[in-house]
């Protein structure tokens, strides 16, 4: 009922443009490019030429009147948008909504910005009145954590140039097969492989009988090196039986050889966790170094995985 929003059920671009052009909007969204045709091209909706063209003609509209358009597009299965790549060059903002079925969260992310930075995301979660935007992630992707846990550890993740606490668990259990089971949610299944294989390695925690199931609560994704070392100390847990205390968080990148690397983005991490009330941080010794101290927060500085370890565990 308002009067300030029209709706125009066409497919014929010739046809939306007339309308567009009389009613004179400020901005008009395109729901789907692939759904548009023009009369003079012979191919089907969704082509290569019909979508290049028709979004050759929006792009000439929008910068002869100063209109603002907002063109949705279908996606392949791998994630990316169908279609010719040359509509990703001609436009001047490409963003994608992702999320999935098993969870309410939903992750605005730039990947192309004409005008701006790239990093930076929008967090939302799908309630019964729409989207609805989350401020803090972190404080609602750790809120119900239960207390003593084995096998659970915070991390802190970056997702474009937000810091995101985010909860790493982890569960072992002997084997009934002849082959050991790995699962993972939420991280790379290669490098959870490759941070097993460190761990009994390096530290001498066998995990040749032990099933290994690895989630990112929540349904984030992490695809960034600095959760290894969480990754690293929940497995441990699970599998030891310690319980790394609640106002502990850590993250750090783990070689092949065992030793904690450095991660961008330290002190930024760090603020994150002292502002949902951690005490104590786990980072590698490089990143220590550089930072020096920071009030309200205890550092530990760690070189390797066996000396992450010694804080919980003999």
């Amino acid at each position: 009922n308002s009067k300030n929003l029209s709706l125009l059920c066409e497919t014929n671009f010739d046809g939306c443009i007339s309308v567009i052009e009389n009613d004179s909007p400020q901005v008009v969204i395109v729901d789907s490019i692939q759904t548009m045709y023009l009369d003079e091209l012979t191919s089907a909706a969704g082509s290569v030429s019909q979508v290049r063209e028709v979004t050759l003609r929006i792009m000439q509209y929008a910068k002869k009147t100063q209109t603002a358009f907002f063109i949705v597009g279908h996606v392949t299965k791998d994630g990316s948008i169908a279609g010719p790549r040359v509509l990703e060059h001609m436009v001047d903002c490409v963003l994608y909504f992702e999320g999935d079925r098993q969870h309410s969260y939903r992750i605005l992310r730039a990947v192309k910005n004409r005008f701006g930075s790239t990093n930076e995301i929008g967090v939302f979660e799908m309630g019964d009145e729409g989207l609805i935007e989350i401020p803090n992630p972190s404080l609602m992707l750790l809120s119900g954590r239960p207390e003593n846990a084995q096998g659970s550890c915070i991390t802190c993740a970056i997702e474009g140039s937000r810091a995101i606490l985010s909860e790493i668990q982890a569960l072992t259990s002997p084997t009934g097969f002849g082959v050991p089971r790995r699962m993972a949610t939420g991280i790379d299944y290669n490098r959870m492989t490759m941070l097993l294989a460190v761990l009994e390695k390096r530290v001498g925690i066998s995990m040749q009988n032990q099933d290994a199931y690895i989630n990112v609560v929540g349904g984030l994704k992490i695809d960034e090196p600095a959760a290894d070392l969480a990754v690293i100390l929940a497995v441990s847990s699970s599998a030891k039986g310690f319980v790394i205390p609640k106002d502990t968080c850590a993250f750090g990148e783990v070689g092949l050889t065992g030793e904690i690397r450095a991660v961008s983005y330290a002190q930024k991490r760090i603020m994150e966790a002292k502002s949902l009330g951690f005490t104590n941080v786990i980072i590698p010794y490089q990143n220590a170094q550089k930072l020096g101290g920071i009030e309200g927060i205890n550092i530990i500085s760690v070189k390797t995985v066996g000396e992450a370890l010694s804080n919980f565990a003999n």
